[in-house]
């Protein structure tokens, strides 16, 4: 199944760069009670990063909608208030691309899927895992209030 999957996330990403597609995502910051943020690391891709959980926009759906969705799909975490933090720009690949992020609570153990997650975890913002993907490094920066907000994913 992983080879699969690795050829449809190659030939997805090929694709909307060459048709110039913009996509329209988002991203969860999902603290557990004890602050803990819940990171994931994809099957595909930089599979030793580790980012925040999220995905794609369906068509009709909200964004609030669609965080919600994604992240119950991806961890089977139930995201509580959650709310919106930022709107920003990626332009990575050759593809335009908008991220919403959202920040909420989940009071879930997070399980990967299995399918495009290898792993789902929580960690203490103070004990973060070395290989975190440089976005997410940036979201992490804004929510601690050492780095302002720019824009760009």
């Amino acid at each position: 199944m992983r080879p699969l999957i690795d050829l449809g996330y190659r030939l997805r990403r090929r694709m909307l760069a060459l048709l110039r597609w913009r996509t329209r995502g988002v991203k969860v910051m999902a603290f557990d009670p004890a602050g803990r943020l819940l990171l994931v690391r994809h099957r595909y891709g930089r599979s030793d990063w580790w980012m925040l959980p999220g995905g794609g926009i369906g068509r009709r759906e909200s964004p609030a909608d669609a965080a919600v969705r994604e992240l119950a799909e991806e961890t089977g975490c139930t995201l509580d208030a959650p709310t919106a933090i930022g709107r920003f720009e990626a332009r990575q690949e050759g593809r335009r691309d908008t991220v919403f992020l959202f920040r909420g609570t989940t009071r879930d153990a997070p399980v990967a899927d299995g399918v495009e997650l290898v792993e789902a975890r929580l960690f203490a913002l103070d004990d973060l895992p070395a290989a975190v993907s440089p976005a997410t490094a940036r979201r992490i920066a804004e929510y601690r209030g050492t780095a302002a907000a720019d824009g760009r994913w």
